[in-house]
């Protein structure tokens, strides 16, 4: 198979977690990985890896970080880089564009406390 820079990402991103990805990992990442292919064709549908570049690369994680927590953006830049730095490896990237990324993203929510079982207070001050 010749690898190509004029490649679109997604394609690639796609293959690389076929290849590496794919047996290695446990189903749920691997269902986390395929989820951020999703976001990459939905987000970047026509960014070739000859096009990756700091600023399309900053770009796509500030769309991204649009409707998505910090923490959950710092996930989706861990799960692009591992692919990215394999393309800049094999020369398809000439340099690496994850490189002093700005990770943004929306102010965490408020989270609810779930109780799984009732509390039993206790007196400690009973009677002897």
């Amino acid at each position: 198979m010749r690898l190509t820079n004029q490649e679109l990402f997604h394609r690639y991103f796609k293959r690389w977690i076929r290849i590496y990805k794919e047996g290695a990992i446990r189903p749920v990442t691997l269902a986390k990985y395929k989820m951020t292919h999703t976001w990459l064709i939905r987000l970047a549908p026509r960014l070739r890896l000859c096009d990756l570049n700091r600023i399309s690369y900053q770009q796509l994680l500030n769309d991204y970080a649009s409707s998505h927590e910090r923490q959950t953006v710092m996930d989706f830049h861990h799960q692009i880089k591992g692919a990215i730095l394999d393309a800049v490896d094999e020369g398809l990237v000439i340099r690496d564009p994850t490189r002093k990324a700005i990770i943004k993203g929306k102010i965490p929510r408020e989270k609810k406390t779930e109780i799984s079982q009732p509390i039993r207070i206790t007196n400690s001050y009973s009677s002897a």
